[in-house]
Formats: C-alpha cells, sequence, structure tokens
C-alpha cells in the first residue's frame, strides 16, 4: 500500500474539489471537515444546475441521511453524470434498512457504480440484503464493524465497489483485499454527522489517489488520527468537534505517518 502522509501531502498540494450532495445535519461540519484537510467542498443541490457543479468537481459524496423524492432523483443524477465522466464517487446510505423508501433510494444509488461505499455497520449488513434481495426488517446500530465483513465483501463483489466498514475497528474491502484501520476514538460517534463529514473525506481521498481501496483506507487513517490528537485536550463531544477541524489543519505527514495504525 501506498504511503498515507503521500495521500496527506496530495490533498494539501491539490486542493480537490469535492461535490457534496450530503444531508441537511451534516453539511457545516463536512465543508469545514474537507477545508480542514486541505480540499475544496462544493455543495449544490438543484437538478437545474448538477450536471455543471459535477463536471467542475474532482469527486463526488452522495448522502442520503435527509431524504426527499427529488433528492434521490438528483442524488441519481449526479452519480450518472459522475459515471459519465469517470469521476470517482461515494455512498453514504445513512439509515438503509430502516424504511421501504430508504432502502429503495440506497438500491437505486448502489446499482450506479459509485467507488466506495462508506457506511457502519448496520447500515452495510442493511445495503447487502437489500442488494441480494432478502427482507430488511431495520437496523441496529449496536452491531459491531467485524460482524458485517462478510456481508461487505459481498457488497463489495455485488456492487463492484470498494466497502468501508466503520466501527470501533474500521475495515475496508474490495471483496479481494482487506484493510483494517484501528484510529479513532469513542467520543466520535457522540458529535452528530461525524460519519457524514468522513464520507466527504474519502471522496477527497480519491480524487488524489486512484486506488479506491487505498484511497478510503488512507481517509479513515486521517481521520482516526486526528480523532485521536483532538480527544487529548476535549472536555466533550462539543470541543472534540471543534479540535477536530484544528487537529486535521495541522496535521503533519511525520504525526501521520508515526500514528496510523493500518494493517493488511
Amino acid at each position: 500500500m501506498a504511503d498515507v502522509g503521500g495521500t496527506l501531502a496530495a490533498l494539501r498540494e491539490q486542493a480537490p474539489l469535492v461535490h457534496s450532495i450530503t444531508n441537511l445535519v451534516g453539511m457545516d461540519l463536512s465543508a469545514n471537515v474537507l477545508l480542514a484537510a486541505g480540499a475544496s467542498p462544493l455543495m449544490a443541490h438543484a437538478p437545474e444546475e448538477v450536471d455543471e457543479v459535477v463536471a467542475a468537481a474532482d469527486a463526488l459524496v452522495v448522502n442520503i441521511g435527509t431524504l426527499t423524492s427529488e433528492a434521490v432523483d438528483v442524488m441519481a443524477q449526479a452519480a450518472v453524470k459522475a459515471g459519465e465522466l469517470g469521476m470517482p464517487w461515494v455512498l453514504d446510505p445513512v439509515g438503509v434498512g430502516a424504511t421501504v423508501f430508504r432502502n429503495d433510494a440506497a438500491s437505486r444509488l448502489a446499482e450506479l457504480e459509485p467507488a466506495v461505499i462508506r457506511a457502519n455497520a448496520s447500515e452495510v449488513l442493511a445495503l447487502a440484503g437489500v442488494a441480494a434481495g432478502r427482507a430488511v426488517r431495520g437496523v441496529d446500530t449496536s452491531v459491531d464493524s467485524l460482524e458485517a465483513l462478510d456481508a461487505a465483501g459481498e457488497l463489495a463483489a455485488r456492487c463492484g465497489t470498494t466497502v468501508a466498514v466503520t466501527g470501533s475497528i474500521d475495515y475496508v474491502t474490495d471483496g479481494r483485499r482487506l484493510f483494517a484501520v484501528a484510529n479513532g476514538v469513542p467520543m466520535m460517534a457522540r458529535v452528530t454527522a461525524m460519519g457524514c463529514a468522513l464520507s466527504g473525506l474519502v471522496a477527497a481521498c480519491l480524487a488524489v489517489c486512484a486506488d479506491a481501496t487505498e484511497a478510503t483506507t488512507h481517509a479513515l487513517a486521517i481521520y482516526g488520527v486526528a480523532g485521536e490528537c483532538a480527544a487529548v485536550d476535549a472536555e466533550g463531544p462539543g470541543s472534540l468537534r471543534w479540535r477536530l477541524l484544528d487537529a486535521l489543519d495541522s496535521m503533519d505527514k511525520d504525526t501521520l505517518q508515526r500514528m496510523a495504525s493500518i494493517d493488511g
């Protein structure tokens, strides 16, 4: 695997433009995480301009957290355009398994060949079931990432993508290779939209690293190391949130190389 510090350096040098069609809860943190990491956020949701915006970007992230029928259509429109341009994009299937509407939306988008699907274990299990035509009754957010490894491999093979299962230990697989990232702190799960912002960072890394599995693994390590640095002086989730942005902004290659815990 290429060096994770090199991906961080490329982010800073290239400042990729990431088109983020994300949920209303996550827009602020997602934009600020991208800026702190060295990328540039671009957030546009209008169907009248989405083709032009995708064409101007270097990567795309689609997050289904706050869904409407129009939003699903715009997401699909953006994904199709990205496919036409050969531009990598990330699917974050927030809450898949909770409702039929959300399952249908996630399944429709997964079929449009995202380079990466980034989700927690419950969402990976649910989306793998939906993609395979199995009944899905809901999600259990307490599921450990290790329990979703088989489903992640199945989903990766079925959709021809890389799947990142995030949790206490993050796992990344393309159905052949498997990497584990043991960075981050539990408090990160107590800050809303942390996962949404991570998906944006994955998209940014895809723009500067051609190997989707490596790019995703590096994004998880960068984010996890930032969380660990932020947690040193954080008094709670509120201060962790802004300290995470500062940690991303000040992160240097040597610190990242020393602290990144990547196995595989």
